[in-house]
């Protein structure tokens, strides 16, 4: 460690040391004292606002010399500060400095609630906001409030609309540069994130992270209505329309509207016709990707659903639920006429066309 920090830091280097100066200039305003006068003429712009340094290209003003010039850097690409052990260049000498960190380990900076230990100081504060649930950042359009001002960025786009990165090969466009990163593994076909358990390869750290779940069954997820638990946030989202009848999602030939995308997509082929889904056994097509799922299973034998009661198995999920009705006696759907209710839509259609040819007879 001794022999990476000399070469990270060269003999002479200003931070080796610190000069004990007097701090005889006080600020009138928070008593905050400084050795030199510029540094306190610096900091009175705190107080009053005043950013009297503006960018010549973009118009953007600064407090600080310093700062306008590292901002040039994003508009000239310039890079000047450079690693001396594996040759990375910055923009800024604070990015540089944070940056040797990951090659000397060195974590200085500790939270005193839990001692997770952090390589900046940016970091520590954040991160000491999961523990205080302070949101010092509101958006200044709906006041939904954040941690931290990156995410407060982001959040602002879904505002603007702006996209600001760009895919190189497609040039689709992104309002965040992880989005992007995540794009750009469907075109190089990159799955850097590799299950510990089964060694299942992911392009997304987020879906990794969904993955384990299906390993430790964890359901972190809790509806807050009926506390069903989910392995996944989008499940739950889509749960909760079961709870509220939201349909967001309408069909632009017969208005029918659904709860999920995929219903919505997979409904428009009854318009299309559109098959696109072939059994490879049997060539049989399918409109959905889950029917031909389903369907393989007769040819495999697999039932991979089976009944927690009976342990009696099933090829798919909705034969399972259906089931499940022998033993829990529910029967959901209601006849208008006669109040009568049954397990299956299918048995209540049957017994509404007994009202229907009823009627039709005394006619």
């Amino acid at each position: 460690m001794a022999r990476l920090e000399e070469k990270l830091l060269p003999s002479g280097h200003p931070g080796t040391h610190k000069d004990v100066e007097e701090k005889s200039f006080a600020c009138t305003v928070c008593s905050k004292k400084f050795s030199r006068g510029g540094n306190l003429r610096t900091h009175l712009r705190t107080h009053t606002g005043e950013k009297p340094y503006e960018c010549t290209m973009c118009s953007k003003k600064f407090r600080h010399g310093g700062n306008l010039h590292s901002h040039l850097r994003t508009h000239t690409g310039e890079k000047p500060f450079e690693c001396t052990v594996c040759n990375k260049k910055f923009s800024q000498s604070g990015h540089l400095k944070l940056h040797f960190l990951t090659h000397t380990g060195e974590k200085p900076f500790e939270c005193t609630v839990c001692n997770k230990k952090f390589s900046d100081g940016g970091s520590l504060r954040r991160h000491l906001r999961t523990h205080t649930g302070e949101k010092p950042f509101e958006c200044t359009v709906c006041n939904k409030k954040f941690s931290d001002g990156g995410s407060l960025r982001r959040h602002l786009r879904t505002h603007t609309g702006e996209k600001p990165f760009e895919c190189t090969v497609c040039n689709k466009k992104f309002s965040e540069d992880g989005s992007l990163r995540s794009h750009l593994r469907t075109h190089t076909g990159d799955k850097p994130y590799e299950c510990t358990v089964c060694s299942k390869k992911f392009s997304h750290g987020g879906v990794l992270r969904s993955h384990l779940r299906t390993h430790t069954g964890e359901k972190p997820f809790e509806c807050t209505v009926c506390k069903k638990k989910f392995s996944q946030s989008g499940h739950l989202k889509l749960h909760l329309r079961t709870h509220t009848g939201e349909k967001p999602f309408e069909c632009t030939v017969c208005s029918k509207k659904f709860s999920r995308g995929g219903h919505l997509r997979s409904h428009l082929r009854t318009h299309t016709g559109e098959k696109p889904f072939e059994c490879t056994v049997c060539k049989k097509r399918f409109s959905g990707g889950g029917d031909l799922r389903s369907h393989l299973r007769t040819h495999t034998g697999e039932k991979p659903f089976e009944c927690n009661v009976c342990n009696k198995k099933f090829f798919d999920s909705s034969n399972l639920r259906l089931h499940l009705r022998t033993h829990t006696g529910e029967k959901p759907f209601e006849c208008t006429v006669c109040n009568q209710k049954f397990p299956t839509k299918q048995f209540l259609t049957k017994h509404l066309l007994m009202h229907f040819n009823d009627k039709s007879s005394i006619n």
